[in-house]
């Protein structure tokens, strides 16, 4: 699994993303729309909720909302033991995760992929887990991104 404590910045994942995709995604995703490694930052971290996807054992996609804590390149997601998406990251480690505001002509998508992990509640960092209010959350899933991209229409930031 990847190392949680990466270093690396969102902005330079999301440099990699792009100099690998697809002339549809590069056209989807223009340079001049793209969030700044800075811009990622505040953005995820003035949010709270994402919708998060995952795929079941045989194949059928899921997605429901989520909170999560971002430290760097992780996102904590608090999650209900024996979750459809717990059992779905057990199953099939990667997730991608959606955070958007906005429609139409102000908007703001970051899309992110990556490997996930069940990590027990005494190794979730306790600042991750002071972030979460209430004493719902019994487990945790830990993304580590491994794919940006992102897109922001002008004046929506």
């Amino acid at each position: 699994m990847s190392d949680p404590a990466t270093s690396e910045s969102l902005g330079a994942i999301q440099d990699r993303t792009f100099a690998r995709a697809s002339p549809a995604t590069t056209g989807s995703y223009p340079p001049e729309r793209r969030l700044s490694d800075a811009q990622l930052a505040a953005y995820l971290d003035r949010r709270a909720f994402a919708v998060i996807g995952s795929a079941r054992r045989d194949g059928r996609p899921h997605a429901a909302m989520s909170s999560y804590v971002r430290r760097g390149a992780t996102f904590w997601l608090p999650t209900v033991p024996d979750s459809v998406r717990e059992r779905n990251a057990r199953g099939i480690p990667w997730l991608t995760m959606v955070v958007q505001q906005g429609d139409r002509g102000a908007h703001i998508a970051v899309l992110i992929e990556g490997p996930a992990e069940m990590v027990a509640m005494d190794e979730v960092p306790a600042d991750v887990r002071a972030a979460v209010q209430g004493d719902w959350t019994g487990d945790w899933i830990r993304l580590t991104a491994q794919r940006v991209l992102s897109y922001a229409t002008e004046g929506s930031l």
